[in-house]
């Protein structure tokens, strides 16, 4: 284990850490690659000319699948142990309060709502997608045009979910999701444990109480989770 932290230092869970930086790896890339995909065959609304790369639809595509398989985790987690940094039942009252600094705090939850939102559309138009249309020459499809939208979305979510981290965190805040230290009941050694209690519970029927009360955040959880699954399964129906 790692030495303990300073108790004024923020500090995010290991297993947040990890399922974030993952993710926000794996996107990060599958953006990069996203762009470079559309220089290389579009660019019909300017760009800053990329060396032509052939094969980047399909390495764009391998980057969007890994976001794809870290992704559903992250959001149960998201919408869970880390409820507390999405919006809440008061987060729109809040948002009238100008000027305090729960306006903002609120302002960074809904900020990382909209980003979770934004990557499930990212992935969900990407997966609808068909690989060969670019190198065919097909621009002009449904899904190629909500995919484009929605990577200008992620562009903007990305950054306004920085931009408020650091304004309600500042810099030890974004450090924090960095940092190799954890304490330790966060240590790796007690998730088989934790595994076995949550499967337990799901064979006694306990995952029913998981939807009492069905709220908004549920149902946007929900939402969520069954377009990945559906990202999966209509390709597979074309």
């Amino acid at each position: 284990m790692s030495p303990k932290l300073a108790p004024t230092r923020p500090y995010q869970p290991l297993l947040l850490r990890l399922l974030h930086g993952g993710t926000a790896l794996a996107l990060f890339a599958a953006l990069f690659t996203a762009y470079w995909t559309y220089d290389t065959y579009d660019g019909r609304w300017g760009g800053i000319t990329l060396p032509t790369y052939r094969p980047i639809e399909a390495l764009h595509g391998t980057f969007g699948l890994w976001t794809l398989l870290i992704f559903p985790a992250f959001v149960i987690y998201a919408f869970h142990r880390g409820q507390r940094r999405l919006l809440q039942p008061d987060s729109f009252q809040k948002l009238t309060q100008g000027s305090k600094p729960i306006w903002w705090y609120t302002l960074n939850r809904g900020g990382n709502t909209l980003a979770l939102v934004a990557l499930a559309f990212a992935l969900f138009s990407g997966k609808m997608m068909d690989e060969t249309w670019l190198p065919r020459g097909i621009l002009t499809a449904g899904w190629y045009y909500a995919h484009l939208i929605s990577w200008l979305v992620m562009v903007g979510a990305i950054a306004l979910h920085l931009l408020l981290n650091a304004k309600v965190g500042g810099t030890p805040l974004l450090l924090s999701m960095f940092t190799p230290q954890f304490r330790d009941q966060d240590s790796p050694r007690h998730w088989p444990t934790h595994l076995s209690q949550q499967w337990a519970a799901v064979q006694q029927g306990n995952w029913l109480q998981w939807f009492q009360p069905m709220t908004t955040m549920l149902a946007l959880e929900i939402m969520i989770l069954v377009s990945m699954v559906l990202a999966w399964v209509l390709p597979l129906l074309k």
